[in-house]
C-alpha cells in the first residue's frame, strides 16, 4: 500500500514549486536547472560548506535562497553519471522519496550536470519513488502525525525534462511494474487469518478485469486429478486448498506459453513436525512465491505484454490438527510417483510437485519457473541478497542471471547432480521429501526436478529475499515483492514478440 502519487511530466516548471530536487553527479557539478532553483547562486557555497560532492544516494537539504520559486531545495547525489544503469536510477528515485516524503508538492529536475537523462531512466526514477513510498499500515487505527501532509493526502511529483513526452510513455510500463510489486508485498504482509487459500484465489480471480483468464480448482477437482501430494499438506487445515490457473494471452495464437508456478502456503506451522514457536509468525509469508507470480501476472496484463503466459498458484495451509498428515505417511502424486513424508515441514515441495506436473502436462510450456520460500538452508548459503537458482537448462539460467543484474534482484546458481538426487531415494516409496541435514536446498531442488520431465525448468528459492530482506533505497517493508521485477525483465527481454 503506497501513498497516492500523482506524476506529471513537463519540459518546464513554473513559480511556486514547493520543493525542488536537483540531481548532482560526482564532483559536485550542478545542472543547468540549478539556476532556476537558485537564481542568486548561493547553493554552490552551501554544498562546499557541507562538503557535498555528489556521492551516489547522498543528499543535501537546504532552505531555498531568496528569489527561488521553491521553499526547499534537495540536492541528491547520483555518483558517476556515465556508469549509471536502470537499477541505479530506480534506487536514486527511492533515495529522492526518502528525502521528500513529508512534502505534498515536489518538482524533480531530471538533468544532471551535462547529462540529459534518457526517458527510460526517468521512468525508472519514478518507479523507485513509487516503490519507496510503500507502507503496509492497513491495520493501524491511529494516524501518525509525521509533521507532513500525511499519506491520506495527494502527493504530486513533477518530472521536468526535455524528454518529458517520451518519459511519460515509458512511465506507463513502470506503473504496471510498481502495481505488481506492491500487490505482491501486500499479499505477503497480510496476516493469515485474513488471507487463506480461498481469499488468495479470489485475488487471482480479480485479474480477470485486466483480461487474464482465471480458473480455480477446488479440493474435489484436485482429487479427481490425483493431486494427493498437495492435498496431503492441506488435510490438517479446516480451510480448503485451491489451485489457481491464470492465463494471459498477449502473444501469437499458436505460440507456446511460458509458465510460472508459485508456492502458496498461506501459513506454515510445520504440521505435525511443528516449527519452534519463536518467529513462527513470519510463516504468514510462506506464500511469497505465489505472491510474486500473482504480482507478475498483474504486471504483464497491465502493460499488455506481447507473450502467452501461464501462472499457477498452489494454495494451502499447513496445520497440525487430528487429520493432519503424519511423518511416515506415503502419498501418491499426480505424476503417479509415490512420496514418503519424512518431515511434514517440508511441505512446499509437495505442493509444487503436483503444480509443476499439472503445468507441464496441460500446457506444454516453453519453460517453467517456480518460485518458493522453500528452505532455510538457502539463507545459510546465500544470506538475504541472492535467491537460490536451480535448473536443468543453461540458457534459462543465463537469462535469469542477466535479468537479475538489470533489476538488482540477484540470483545465484546452485548445483543439481545425481549424487544429491540419491539422497532423496526412499526405502518404502519412489522418493522421500527430505534428504537429511546436508545440502537441504539442493535436495529440495532435486525433488522438484522429478516433476518436470524434459521441460526446461528453473526453481528459485526466495526464502531469504521475499520476506525479512534487507532495507534498501526502494523498500522499507518486511515484504519485498522479490521476483516480480526480475521475471518481468526476463519476459520483456526474451519472450515478447
Amino acid at each position: 500500500m503506497s501513498r497516492k502519487i500523482n506524476f506529471t511530466f513537463s519540459r518546464s516548471s513554473t513559480a511556486n514549486d514547493g520543493l525542488i530536487v536537483l540531481l548532482c553527479p560526482k564532483g559536485g557539478e550542478l545542472p543547468e536547472s540549478a539556476s532556476i532553483a537558485d537564481p542568486e547562486g548561493v547553493l554552490k557555497k552551501a554544498m562546499q560548506v557541507a562538503e557535498f560532492e555528489g556521492k551516489k544516494f547522498s543528499a543535501l537539504d537546504v532552505l531555498a535562497p531568496q528569489g527561488s520559486p521553491a521553499d526547499r531545495i534537495v540536492v541528491v547525489g547520483i555518483g558517476d553519471a556515465a556508469d549509471l544503469n536502470g537499477n541505479d536510477w530506480l534506487r536514486i528515485g527511492g533515495a529522492i522519496f526518502g528525502q521528500v516524503k513529508k512534502s505534498r508538492k515536489v518538482v524533480v529536475y531530471a538533468d544532471a550536470g551535462a547529462l540529459e537523462i534518457p526517458a527510460d531512466d526517468i521512468a525508472n526514477m519514478a518507479l523507485g519513488i513509487m516503490l519507496r513510498s510503500y507502507e503496509f499500515d492497513a491495520y493501524k487505527t491511529k494516524k501518525k502525525n509525521n509533521g507532513g501532509a500525511g499519506k491520506d493526502k495527494d502527493f504530486a511529483v513533477k518530472l521536468v525534462s526535455g524528454n518529458a513526452a517520451t518519459a511519460k510513455k515509458s512511465f506507463a510500463a513502470a506503473q504496471a511494474v510498481a502495481d505488481g510489486v506492491m500487490l505482491a508485498r501486500d499479499l505477503v504482509n497480510e496476516p493469515a487469518n485474513i488471507l487463506g487459500p480461498v481469499e488468495f484465489a479470489k485475488k487471482a480471480s480479480a485479474l480477470e478485469k485486466l483480461g487474464v483468464e482465471v480458473e480455480i480448482l477446488t479440493e474435489k477437482e484436485m482429487k479427481k486429478l490425483g493431486m494427493r501430494a498437495l492435498l496431503g499438506v492441506a488435510q490438517g487445515s479446516v480451510r480448503p486448498p485451491r489451485l489457481a490457473i491464470m492465463h494471459w494471452k498477449g502473444g501469437k495464437q499458436k505460440q507456446k506459453p511460458i509458465a510460472f508456478v508459485g508456492k502458496g502456503v498461506v501459513f506454515d506451522t510445520g504440521g505435525i513436525s511443528l516449527k519452534p514457536g519463536a518467529g513462527m509468525e513470519d510463516m504468514k509469508g510462506d506464500m511469497g512465491g505465489a505472491a510474486a507470480v500473482l504480482g507478475l501476472m498483474h504486471t504483464l496484463a497491465a502493460r499488455k505484454a506481447k507473450a502467452n503466459v501461464v501462472g499457477i498458484l498452489g494454495l494451502v495451509e499447513n496445520m497440525p490438527d487430528g487429520n493432519a498428515q503424519r511423518p511416515g505417511d506415503i502419498v501418491t502424486s499426480m505424476s503417479g510417483q509415490t512420496i514418503e513424508v519424512i518431515n511434514t515441514d517440508a511441505e512446499g515441495r509437495l505442493v509444487l510437485g503436483d503444480a509443476l506436473w499439472y503445468c507441464q502436462d496441460r500446457f506444454d510450456p516453453q519453460f517453467m519457473i517456480n518460485l518458493a520460500t522453500l528452505t532455510g538452508a538457502v539463507i545459510v548459503a546465500l544470506g538475504h541478497h541472492h535467491a537460490g537458482l536451480f535448473s536443468n537448462d543453461d540458457e534459462l539460467c543465463e537469462r535469469l542471471a542477466e535479468a537479475g543484474k538489470v533489476t538488482g534482484e540477484h540470483v545465484w546458481r546452485m548445483p543439481l547432480a545425481p549424487e544429491y538426487d540419491k539422497m532423496i531415494d526412499s526405502k518404502f516409496a519412489d522418493m522421500k521429501n527430505v534428504g537429511g541435514r546436508w545440502a537441504g536446498s539442493i535436495t529440495a531442488g532435486q525433488f522438484l526436478q522429478r516433476f518436470v520431465n524434459d521441460t526446461p525448468w528453473a526453481h528459485l528459492d526466495i526464502a531469504g529475499t521475499a520476506m525479512g530482506s534487507p532495507q534498501t533505497e526502494i523498500n522499507r517493508s518486511w515484504a519485498s515483492g522479490f521476483g516480480v521485477r526480475l521475471l518481468d525483465e526476463l519476459v520483456r527481454a526474451h519472450y515478447e514478440r
